[in-house]
């Protein structure tokens, strides 16, 4: 029998994710070469069957590739800057809007307000 993970509520709003997550970086980049495609696929289904739901990716994991091979899941920003970085990967994702898109790393020189108004994105394209 697999085990669950254990689920954990996010504020009060009732929403929940899994205690533990998947980080993705090293499946595309870093750490040693890309792995297959398939055997990845197949470790993401064995996370999702396990209880996990939040799936760790970001922009600049192999040049887009891990983005990808997530899909319409998650994804975050930051690592280095890029205009309109949220864009590139609503186009990549052949998405409207991403469900949960942070930021990968703090930059400091800017205030994090300038930041967030810049990065949240509503479905057509308008910032809100």
């Amino acid at each position: 029998m697999e085990a669950k993970v254990r689920r954990i509520k996010l504020g009060t709003q009732g929403l929940e994710s899994s205690a533990e997550g998947l980080s993705c970086m090293s499946m595309s980049a870093f750490y040693g070469p890309p792995k297959s495609e398939p055997e990845m696929i197949n470790l993401i289904h064995h996370a999702i069957n396990s209880g996990v739901t939040f799936l760790d990716t970001s922009d600049v994991y192999g040049s887009h590739t891990n983005e990808i091979l997530l899909g319409k899941l998650a994804t975050k920003f930051g690592a280095c800057f890029v205009d309109a970085a949220c864009e590139a990967s609503l186009k990549r994702l052949g998405l409207d809007w991403i469900d949960l898109y942070h930021q990968h790393r703090v930059d400091t020189k800017v205030a994090i307000e300038i930041t967030i108004t810049f990065t949240v994105y509503a479905k057509n394209g308008k910032f809100f």
